[in-house]
């Protein structure tokens, strides 16, 4: 057994990273100094490929706001904001934006549709809305994806702020329903969409995300986020001119990048994506230092040179 001396040199505490404020100081000039505490949480390896994965979380420290952890390519791994993962995941930028000739076309496809944001206390979730909810999510995500309980839960924690509720201006039936993080003016994240299965001829669906971005671009939202993409099925959330996808280091526009990312995935190759020198060569010149200039993340300076 190992006294506490050794240990202590062999395994100086957790390695701490933090978010290069450089980068981040080009996308919001007010940005707090205080450094992301990462954590890495060891995943399935394959010691026959010399893979050896981790999934990096984030966890506030005091101070910090949900906003520096989505800006930073995060999403909640708790409902309760106290815990992040970093992952594919897609925003829209909103300054300047405009609908594209495809989003103009859902657009009007939604003629007459009403878009109100409520306070998450202000809108009853009454016990036919949830049950609603619940056989929607039970249609389109599968059995079991979203049990009663879970649904509870998001109702009544801190990630769903506000609700963006979608009804017939006409009749005031209920078409639809958001539920949303939102953190004005730098965030709207948009997690789930509830909505009226039947109203496919209207591509409701589509229409409640393109109705969401130009809501919160008229309100001076900087970014939408529309959650992961990690399957083909995904992809329809890039319909909008200037998205972004987290690439693991940094945001990209490329939605080359994108693609052959989820071909990878699709194929099932097995070598990480740093690794592969078609990767490199297409996106960043063959170079790891370029690649590694076009990440924000730098190791603490604390933690260097520890033994």
């Amino acid at each position: 057994m190992w006294g506490a001396a050794h240990e202590a040199a062999c395994f100086p505490g957790p390695t701490v990273f933090f978010f290069d404020r450089r980068a981040d100081r080009a996308q919001n000039r007010a940005t707090r100094t205080l450094p992301m505490k990462l954590v890495f949480s060891e995943t399935q390896s394959d010691y026959g490929r010399y893979l050896y994965p981790y999934v990096v979380w984030a966890l506030p420290e005091p101070g910090e706001r949900p906003a520096d952890f989505f800006r930073r390519g995060f999403l909640p791994a708790s409902p309760h904001l106290d815990c992040y993962y970093l992952c594919r995941n897609l925003r829209l930028p909103l300054a300047g934006w405009r609908p594209n000739s495809e989003n103009r076309r859902i657009l009007r496809k939604g003629a007459g549709i009403t878009a109100t944001l409520m306070a998450r206390g202000e809108f009853d979730c009454s016990p036919a809305r949830r049950a609603a909810w619940l056989a929607f999510a039970e249609a389109r995500f599968g059995a079991g994806v979203m049990p009663r309980e879970r649904l509870d839960t998001l109702l009544s924690a801190p990630v769903i702020t506000h609700l963006l509720h979608f009804t017939d201006a006409d009749t005031g039936a209920e078409l639809g329903t958001v539920l949303l993080y939102l953190e004005e003016p730098a965030v709207a994240y948009y997690y789930y969409a509830f909505y009226d299965l039947a109203g496919r001829e209207r591509n409701l669906g589509m229409y409640m995300m393109t109705r969401a971005a130009q809501f919160f671009a008229e309100r001076g939202v900087a970014h939408l986020y529309l959650g992961t993409c990690y399957s083909e099925r995904a992809l329809y959330k890039t319909r909008f001119d200037g998205i972004e996808f987290c690439n693991g280091f940094r945001w990209s526009a490329d939605l080359r990048e994108l693609k052959y990312q989820l071909t990878r995935d699709v194929n099932g190759v097995g070598r990480h994506l740093l690794d592969v020198p078609e990767y490199r060569d297409v996106f960043y010149g063959g170079s790891l230092p370029a690649l590694a200039a076009a990440s924000a993340f730098r190791l603490a300076p604390e933690t260097v040179g520890a033994a």
